[in-house]
């Protein structure tokens, strides 16, 4: 699947369409039905024949976004299927046009609702949810997919929020597949976006699983600050870190990094200190000092379980529906290599470029 490959992908599980009748979709993709725009293009809202929605991410011409990072996103979620990532229902190769077609997410993305671009404010427990619904998608890659997966742009701009605000994993363009030789880590060209990075595999080049929970763990502070990885020269794993201070019961230092909604709120809080706590253990400087997915996953239901909040018993990270073999990413042996795929820079619900996105060669 070579990234100069003319041909047109032949994958089941996803419904190829033609240019004509995307383009009846979105009405000749007028700019009313524009919900998103990036690096890579625009995304429209579509309505398909039987009456469901769709967003429809349409490549623009001489964007970031090769044919191999198209086809690896279709091939990916062709093979994978898990209430906790996006659904992908087809595609579009022809007449020159790469166009990708989604599931409609309809709260768009963790940051629009973190940033109150959405006009959706996110209580605590409704945050704890996120981050154990989109740890859950996560795992299910990490150890249930077959062969093993691992996002490499885990960010919340890539996460989405239906109309029940369960998160869903989005964007698998820069995905890998790890191969049995390469359980442990792929040796690959740095790909990411500044701020999520695992600085680890930006030194070595070594990507694994942990690589994907150091980005989880960024996504974590963001939760509880609402902030940007990234913002007016500071970083928010060194602003937290350097803030901590366990002697103080109630907000462990970081009352003036809490996000205000979550203050104003006088809300107490419950298991703010384990949440803080799995967060930073995320965001080790050593890959080997961070927990597992599927570890995350039962830290924030234990949380949610000690601060009183209900779990919904259909959170494992096994998916009934789609029962294969377990494997892990943990064990560190052989590496593998594998071909440069160019990042693009595209968000779902309309947000600006990231600065900090890698477009490294």
């Amino acid at each position: 699947m070579g990234e100069e490959s003319g041909e047109a992908p032949k994958l089941s599980g996803a419904k190829a369409f033609t240019y004509d009748e995307l383009k009846m979709y979105t009405n000749n993709f007028k700019n009313i039905n524009i919900i998103g725009s990036g690096g890579y293009g625009k995304v429209y809202r579509g309505m398909l024949s039987d009456k469901q929605l769709v967003a429809i991410k349409r490549s623009k011409e001489g964007s970031m976004q090769g044919g191999l990072e198209f086809k690896t996103e279709i091939e990916l979620l062709s093979r994978v299927h898990h209430k906790n990532l996006v659904v992908l229902v087809g595609f579009c190769f022809e007449k020159g046009e790469r166009m990708l077609v989604y599931e409609y997410i309809c709260n768009g993305t963790l940051r629009d609702s973190l940033s109150g671009a959405s006009g959706i404010q996110l209580n605590w427990n409704k945050r704890l949810k996120i981050a154990v619904d989109s740890a859950t998608g996560l795992a299910y890659l990490h150890d249930h997919a077959n062969p093993p997966i691992i996002h490499r742009d885990v960010k919340s701009t890539n996460i989405l929020l239906d109309e029940n605000l369960t998160a869903k994993v989005s964007d698998f363009g820069l995905s890998l597949f790890v191969s049995n030789s390469e359980i442990g880590h792929v040796t690959t060209n740095v790909k990411g976006t500044l701020g999520y990075l695992d600085p680890e595999y930006y030194m070595t080049q070594q990507l694994t699983g942990k690589s994907d929970v150091y980005s989880f763990g960024v996504v974590l502070l963001e939760l509880i600050t609402a902030q940007p990885p990234l913002q007016d020269q500071k970083y928010i794993v060194r602003e937290v870190k350097v803030a901590f201070n366990k002697q103080d019961k109630q907000y462990l230092g970081l009352k003036d990094l809490i996000d205000p909604i979550l203050l104003n709120k006088n809300e107490s809080l419950v298991g703010l200190d384990r949440f803080l706590d799995l967060a930073l253990q995320c965001v080790e400087e050593e890959a080997s000092m961070r927990p597992m997915m599927t570890d995350i996953v039962k830290e924030i239901e234990d949380i949610m379980q000690y601060a009183g909040f209900k779990i919904n018993s259909g959170l494992s990270v096994w998916d009934n529906n789609n029962p294969v073999q377990r494997y892990s990413m943990d064990v560190s042996s052989s590496s593998g290599s594998r071909g440069n795929i160019n990042s693009s820079d595209f968000k779902y619900s309309g947000g600006f470029p990231s600065p900090w996105k890698l477009n490294s060669s």
